[in-house]
């Protein structure tokens, strides 16, 4: 199964070219490549022949060589560029591959799509690895890649800002989505604490209520913890925490204020999460998202 990513980038045409055209500006944004160098042209009509890197992290690093042929002002309006590409180490497990980008413009701004595939090494092992693993890893990472270039051409957002952000966001997000799991889970469903229900009867819940009711919290705290990880690229569950927990620290604080001079109480744990909230919402629209993109070719040939 090939690879196809599609996104609409309200940019300049020119500007568009340039930033994918450009080895020192396409190694900016694009997540799978950490270096592309052009070599020498044999013929000023021949295509353009490359070396990219890729770095794996602990030192350990994959390079490749390829090829490719841009045109531009096509008949149709339309460019193109095609391309060629391969590795010969024995860690990589593309062997060679084919593909191509495609501009094409439009009212609302310039389609911009690729489609590549390639071939693999290591027999049936490597073809099973690909495509468990590795096809959806690379087809993410594309799609990543496409919507960064987005950001920085429309948003202003440099490649760098972005994956920063995106860093961010993922802690952040974990983070909130630990905290609600655990909280939701340990003291309200399997220990279900003495804190917890005094706090509920001090709010005025009925005892033979209490039970019913702390079960339904630590479900709903849960399910805040799910949706926080399923709506990744969402603002909804963040602007649930940081609306929630002002609102849950003053119904602390009007009827159970003696938990706030415990070692451990409602005050910091809520403003922790308020902060990590806010932290969320503040990036989030900075960071890049695979689910901009269309994955599946439109019916028309691109």
């Amino acid at each position: 199964m090939s690879v196809y990513v599609e996104i609409l980038l309200r940019a300049p045409f020119e500007a568009i070219w340039s930033h994918t055209q450009t080895p020192g500006l396409h190694e900016r944004w694009d997540l799978r490549f950490s270096q592309i160098d052009y070599l020498p042209k044999t013929g000023p009509d021949a295509p353009q022949r490359f070396r990219y890197t890729t770095r794996m992290g602990f030192g350990l690093h994959i390079s490749g060589q390829g090829e490719t042929l841009g045109q531009r002002d096509l008949a149709d309006g339309t460019a193109t560029s095609a391309l060629k590409f391969g590795s010969d180490e024995p860690l990589s497990i593309i062997r060679e591959g084919s593909g191509y980008w495609k501009y094409i413009p439009t009212i609302e701004g310039v389609r911009f799509l690729t489609w590549y595939d390639y071939r693999t090494r290591f027999g049936a092992a490597g073809a099973l690895c690909d495509r468990l693993v590795f096809r959806p890893l690379i087809g993410w990472a594309t799609a990543w890649s496409f919507d960064r270039l987005r950001l920085w051409l429309e948003e202003r957002v440099e490649p760098a800002l972005a994956l920063r952000n995106a860093v961010i966001h993922f802690v952040a997000r974990v983070a909130l989505s630990g905290i609600f799991a655990y909280q939701g889970l340990v003291p309200k469903l399997i220990v279900r604490h003495w804190d917890e229900l005094s706090m509920l009867r001090a709010a005025g819940i009925p005892a033979t209520f209490t039970a019913a009711v702390l079960s339904a919290l630590g479900i709903a705290e849960i399910a805040l913890a799910v949706a926080l990880l399923v709506s990744w690229s969402r603002s909804w569950p963040a602007w649930i925490c940081a609306i929630a927990m002002p609102i849950a620290t003053t119904m602390v604080a009007l009827h159970s204020p003696m938990f706030f001079k415990a070692a451990f109480n409602p005050f910091s744990l809520n403003l922790a999460v308020a902060a990590l909230a806010a932290i969320d919402l503040i990036v989030l629209p900075g960071v890049p998202s695979a689910a901009r993109c269309l994955r599946r070719a439109r019916s028309e040939k691109p």
